[in-house]
């Protein structure tokens, strides 16, 4: 597979034209840019600066490693390490890019990546097939395999089987959510790749995804033929002709007992805290530690950029840390 630097926008609350092209025989949405989103947040932020990658000196990468096929389509990801950890077992972190379910890549994710794979966490950025290409559960079933990759590969990478997170932004959040919430759920996982492993993840990290798309103040429920939501073009259907679909997405109604520890972490947008509220309700019933971070005066996308990154990537460290009880 040929490296495609095309960056692509994680804002996944807006309507818009699709721009489908084809590229290594894939249908890629190209709507929006990293620079559009740089863009809109230098009206309101002008002093905000955008993350871009750079590997730190102790973190060793692989890149393009195939982790799943389905038919001639071959799925990758990349792994961070920190190079100098020697061979103990190390927690690792499935990181999942945003983009609306339809558009962006690795590349968005990638810098926070680097950063906590120098604080020694194995970090893996998977792509998965998004909606012009194939329309849930596919991601799913991508995701589950990738974590499944991680497992089969612990050995390779000193991965602490026991301790592996999920952490993802905006549409990437709710699949964070919903991974960590289905953990043993057959109907998650699919077919792909490393079926002997398990899928299950054991902390849950979902920066500004929304938990239930008909929690409140959602807007992707809206039922605009003209215009669909980012998430009906996900499902191939309004959630008016077919709620349970859309029902089932939603990590909040998978919440029970046996849900890990989640940490959320909003802007100051209240549509991308749809069902966290009454999802919270659920992890107090069930006594499921959880953290709160909601970061004032902030728009979506502010994880892409200073002064919030580093707020992000100390929350989800310091929360990580406690939840694997590490240093």
């Amino acid at each position: 597979m040929k490296k495609i630097f095309i960056l692509l926008s994680i804002l996944s609350s807006f309507a818009f034209a699709q721009h489908i092209v084809t590229i290594d025989g894939i249908p890629r949405d190209t709507s929006y840019t990293l620079y559009s989103a740089d863009k809109k947040m230098l009206k309101e932020f002008p002093e905000a600066k955008l993350v871009t990658r750079q590997l730190p000196a102790a973190v060793k990468e692989e890149s393009n490693l195939v982790y799943a096929r389905i038919g001639k389509r071959e799925l990758h990801l990349n792994v961070f390490y920190y190079e100098k950890a020697g061979r103990k077992e190390h927690p690792a972190i499935l990181m999942i890019h945003g983009g609306g379910w339809a558009s962006g890549d690795t590349s968005l994710i990638i810098p926070m990546a680097e950063k906590l794979a120098a604080k020694g966490f194995v970090t893996v950025t998977p792509e998965y097939r998004l909606s012009p290409e194939a329309l849930y559960p596919a991601s799913v079933f991508d995701l589950k395999a990738a974590v499944r990759w991680m497992r089969a590969n612990a050995g390779k990478y000193h991965i602490d089987k026991n301790k592996i997170a999920v952490y993802g932004c905006s549409a990437g959040g709710q699949l964070a959510a919903l991974l960590g919430t289905t953990n043993g759920d057959k109907k998650f996982e699919g077919g792909e790749g490393n079926a002997n492993y398990s899928s299950s993840v054991q902390a849950i990290v979902d920066v500004d995804g929304v938990v239930d798309f008909f929690g409140k103040g959602s807007e992707e429920v809206k039922n605009n033929p003209a215009k669909p939501s980012a998430a009906h073009r996900w499902f191939g259907v309004s959630a008016k002709d077919n709620p349970q679909v859309w029902k089932d997405a939603g990590a909040y109604n998978h919440t029970n007992g046996k849900t890990p520890p989640i940490a959320f972490i909003n802007s100051a947008v209240p549509r991308f805290h749809a069902g966290r509220d009454e999802m919270i309700r659920l992890l107090k019933k069930y006594n499921i530690y959880y953290e709160v971070h909601t970061l004032p005066n902030t728009i979506h996308t502010f994880w892409l950029f200073q002064p919030w990154f580093d707020k992000t990537l100390d929350y989800t460290k310091k929360f990580l840390d406690k939840v694997f009880d590490t240093k």
